[in-house]
């Protein structure tokens, strides 16, 4: 069977989890489980197209992810790591690239790098991750959920930690998709407000500084790392803030009994969850790992068209 052909682009970038339409949303995860499912179909979407892969941040699951699923939609990849920008301003970078690419995957420090990479981009930027964003990552948790839990609506999602940039494409991309979004954090750890206004509009969210309450009747519960990248220099103060947000066994009796747990990884055992909780039958976070592929996938055949 030949591959799917989408003649028109349906949006132009993806700098946050937004620029998706809610159909949009919906076909990206749609194509995500087909290309899982099925990957021979789409195994020549890509042929003759080459995007370039921007890192200025460590990566073992979005970098070996984005080239493997450009490779196996039968295109091909160029990585560059390194400071965007720090050579010549982005926005010559940028109309370099897309001369010779046909898109752009950045993972960078500042989701102002991001859009002004796509200000200036004629070619697909792709938010690989920023400090504000991480729109691929709930790609790739919603179809886990999906998978695991068999839909999206009428479902509790708990997230319990730092109010990151997961926490903010989690809760605007699951709430979207009608799941009760609960976020629990210490006090003066809370998602950006700007984000909360945009998910609450959109779908149901509930904000805590109680990691019981937001995991009680929960059908998954996710965590991060207490200190993202660019926030080293906080450790020892989030040391004292954080350990009663640490997902453990006790925590995770709180939610429901076929409850899943999730965490974007890399995870820091010991902190912001345990050894047992990772490795319990409830973790599904190497499915998480495994769907950033595929979602991937389905987001590359949206935007590439």
């Amino acid at each position: 069977m030949a591959a799917p052909s989408f003649a028109e682009p349906l949006i132009q970038h993806l700098t946050e989890d937004l620029d998706l339409s809610q159909d949009v949303l919906l076909r990206v995860l749609d194509l995500a489980a087909q290309a899982k499912r099925t990957p021979h179909r789409f195994s020549q979407a890509l042929a003759g197209r080459y995007l370039a892969l921007l890192f200025e941040k460590p990566s073992l699951r979005t970098r070996v992810t984005f080239e493997l699923a450009i490779k196996q939609l039968g295109g091909d990849a160029v990585t560059s790591v390194g400071p965007v920008g720090e050579r010549e301003p982005v926005k010559d970078v940028v109309r370099n690239l897309d001369r010779w690419t046909q898109g752009i995957v950045a993972r960078v420090f500042s989701q102002e790098t991001v859009k002004e990479l796509a200000q200036w981009s004629h070619v697909p930027v792709i938010n690989a991750l920023s400090d504000l964003y991480h729109p691929c990552q709930a790609l790739a948790d919603m179809q886990t959920i999906r998978e695991r839990l068999g839909r999206w609506e009428g479902l509790k999602l708990a997230f319990v930690g730092d109010g990151n940039n997961v926490a903010h494409s989690l809760m605007l991309t699951a709430g979207r998709l009608g799941m009760h979004v609960a976020v629990a954090t210490p006090k003066g750890y809370e998602p950006k407000s700007h984000v909360i206004a945009a998910a609450s509009r959109m779908g149901r969210i509930s904000l805590s500084n109680d990691a019981l309450e937001a995991v009680e009747g929960a059908h998954a519960v996710y965590t991060d790392v207490w200190a993202s990248m660019g926030h080293e220099g906080e450790k020892d103060a989030r040391q004292q803030s954080f350990p009663p947000y640490r997902v453990d066994e006790a925590l995770m009796s709180k939610a429901r009994p076929e409850a899943i747990f999730m965490h974007c990884l890399p995870a820091k055992r010991g902190e912001e969850t345990t050894d047992a909780v990772m490795e319990s039958a409830r973790s599904v976070v190497f499915d998480q790992a495994e769907n950033r592929l595929h979602a991937q996938k389905g987001l590359l055949l949206t935007l590439l068209g």
